[in-house]
């Protein structure tokens, strides 16, 4: 139905989700608010030949437009030029209406649309499928508030609802529009924000000033609350004085010992339920917030039918229209973070195929868990299901998804909510320090909610991945490693004195070894060249699956055997760029000078057949050690859960760690 409106009948609905717009100085995230006309839509195949040729959907497209920054009047208002048309069936303002059908007590919703000039505004949704629909339209004339009142009945599975405004002769000026419900309000929920941050003061006050300037994001905001780890204080910076005026008392900063991720996180969880907090929102350091997220997160929290996880999702800081992923689950046989759908892709670029374009993101997405770089949690659900693991960094937040899920509390990512982060695609977290936070806490976790008897393929794949590293000459990879398997066969109760001491032991391990020491300057290290050339000149190719096994022991029993060429130890082979750091390639080598993933330097990697007999032994030993005592160490575990994850324990450790709390 489409009505219009008088002021008076508007005040009666509550807004779930309005439109925005980029600021001016973010116009190349244009494709992320609005789509100048790059397409129509999906056409989903019937019958024919064609259709049996040839099974995916077919774009409709339209000729692509640049979006004119002048047209932009304000966060919520834009120009239509005459004869254009403008849709918001985009990522920010389209409207997920699967979500909220599946998640929330609201079975319909309003669009109301305020424009001035004369023109058409023409509503579509979408299905599970992704094909387009044409809902209903109306002609706009002068300044006028049109409404479509639209069921959310048929997304079941999947779809959104968006519009379009189409300008006549003349220009047509988008005052405001917004997604609302009718009915009583819930009570909004107050927030407190936090942000875990290590000597990122740039990005911390930044995003300060983001919140300093949106009055309707601050509304919700009980506490800002910076935990600060690191060696760079943020208090200390210029340019905090001025943002501490700005938020006032609102504003908090925690100093505490570096306790990882994990320990900062869960002190924004346990600061949330002292102060009286509804949510805890948990956020990132290295992020720029789209503060508008905030609202939607809350409002969409706010009424849900049980108390529910909602996150946001990420987006390439570097290549702004780049959404990391739509979705994780975990894989349970692995443990190992999953898509949910096979059609879904990480790295998806909306300034390539928009949302109209890319049937997989009208499926509606169903998650295990959300990242904390920006995550809504209950503070009931903390209070019932306690804070993070305190495993330092990694897993921790997959962890406490599935922990949830568990007990009965979903989570959600939320299309429309979204942060822009500094991608890890350039980085490898699975080599260097990481490498044992990666390896312990992934077993941990596996130990905690693995449903297969042993795991899975979790400790087959833990050993794999060890020969891996060894045969590529990450001699300290796999000492952290094996590290990692020593702390976890010790038990639950180690964990908590691990926080604060394990980092410096990794660190000062990792500068006993060539591989983990970086030079930022290629010409430190001697010229590369072989003694004997490639076979053939044709360099070392990946093999193929029949042969990988066969292959790959003849390779690890070769590493045991051969003899390092001599001048190697002089000079190495090959220099390798870091995306051509593949296990397989680099086994082939005596020594190689390789890059690091970030490009700001390298380390030499030097074969040594006695460190890869004893470290190969080790971990033959560990692994067969972890096999015979799982069932014993999973129940371990899980009775320890409790206390390692409560409130009161979490809360000796900050008395412990805490240096300093200031607002």
């Amino acid at each position: 139905m489409t009505q219009t409106l008088d002021d008076q009948s508007q005040n009666e609905w509550q807004t779930l989700q309005r439109v925005i717009l980029p600021p001016q100085a973010q116009m190349d995230t244009v494709p992320l608010y609005v789509d100048m006309g790059t397409a129509a839509g999906v056409q989903i195949p019937t019958t024919g030949e064609s259709t049996k040729r040839d099974k995916r959907p077919r774009t409709i497209s339209s000729p692509a437009r640049e979006a004119h920054a002048e047209d932009f009047l304000s966060r919520v208002s834009m120009m239509v030029r005459p004869g254009e048309r403008v849709s918001f069936g985009t990522y920010f303002n389209a409207f997920p209406a699967s979500y909220w059908r599946r998640w929330t007590t609201i079975d319909s919703v309003r669009l109301s649309v305020t424009t001035s000039g004369a023109g058409a505004v023409v509503v579509y949704k979408s299905n599970a499928r992704g094909s387009l629909q044409r809902v209903d339209s109306q002609r706009v004339e002068g300044d006028v508030t049109t409404a479509f009142d639209l069921s959310l009945k048929p997304f079941g599975d999947g779809g959104w609802y968006w519009f379009d405004v189409v300008a006549a002769a003349e220009p047509v000026a988008i005052r405001r529009a917004e997604w609302q419900a009718s009915g009583e309000a819930p009570k909004r929920g107050s927030v407190t924000l936090q942000i875990t941050t290590l000597n990122k003061t740039d990005f911390c006050l930044d995003n300060l000033r983001l919140l300093a300037q949106d009055a309707d994001a601050l509304d919700v905001l009980q506490e800002i609350l910076i935990v600060d780890q690191g060696t760079q204080k943020v208090s200390e910076a210029d340019g905090f004085a001025e943002v501490k005026a700005q938020l006032g008392s609102r504003l908090r900063v925690i100093e505490q010992a570096n306790l990882g991720g994990s320990g900062g996180f869960s002190r924004g969880m346990y600061e949330a339920v002292a102060n009286g907090s509804d949510y805890a929102l948990l956020m990132d350091d290295d992020i720029v917030v789209e503060t508008e997220s905030i609202l939607r997160l809350v409002t969409f929290a706010d009424r849900c039918k049980t108390p529910t996880i909602v996150g946001g999702h990420m987006f390439d800081l570097y290549n702004r229209t780049v959404l990391h992923t739509f979705g994780e689950v975990v894989n349970p046989y692995r443990i190992q973070p999953a898509l949910p759908s096979e059609e879904m892709e990480l790295g998806h670029d909306f300034m390539v195929s928009n949302l109209r374009q890319t049937p997989w993101l009208h499926r509606r997405c169903d998650v295990d868990y959300n990242g904390w770089w920006m995550c809504l949690i209950p503070t009931s659900v903390i209070r019932e299901i306690g804070l993070s693991l305190p495993i330092f960094i990694k897993w921790d937040d997959s962890e406490y998804g599935l922990r949830a899920k568990s007990r009965g509390f979903p989570t959600v990512s939320m299309p429309g909510a979204a942060v822009w982060h500094v991608s890890w695609i350039d980085k490898d977290d699975l080599v260097g320090w990481q490498a044992y936070f990666h390896t312990r806490n992934r077993a941990i976790t596996a130990l905690l909610h693995s449903p297969y008897e042993l795991g899975g393929r979790v400790i087959r794949e833990l050993q794999q991945d060890d020969v891996k590293h060894l045969v590529s000459m990450q001699y300290a990879t796999a000492q952290g490693r094996a590290w990692a398997i020593e702390d976890l066969l010790k038990g639950p109760e180690e964990l908590r004195g691990l926080l604060n001491t394990k980092l410096p032991e990794i660190r000062k391990m990792l500068s006993e070894h060539t591989d983990s020491v970086f030079r930022p300057d290629p010409d430190d290290f001697p010229a590369p060249g072989m003694a004997k050339p490639p076979r053939h000149g044709q360099g070392f190719s990946r093999p193929n699956k029949v042969m990988l096994v066969p292959w790959a022991l003849k390779t690890v029993a070769k590493q045991l055997v051969k003899p390092v060429v001599d001048s190697s130890r002089e000079r190495p082979q090959a220099n390798i760029p870091h995306m051509d750091n593949k296990w397989w390639r680099m086994s082939q080598y005596d020594s190689a000078v390789v890059s690091n993933a970030e490009g700001t330097g390298a380390s030499w990697y030097q074969r040594d057949p006695r460190v890869l007999r004893r470290m190969l032994a080790d971990s033959a030993k560990l692994h067969g050690e972890l096999v015979a005592r799982w069932r014993s160490l999973s129940t371990e575990y899980k009775n320890a859960l409790h206390d390692l994850t409560s409130i009161e324990a979490w809360k000796k450790t900050f008395d412990e760690h805490t240096v300093s709390d200031s607002r």
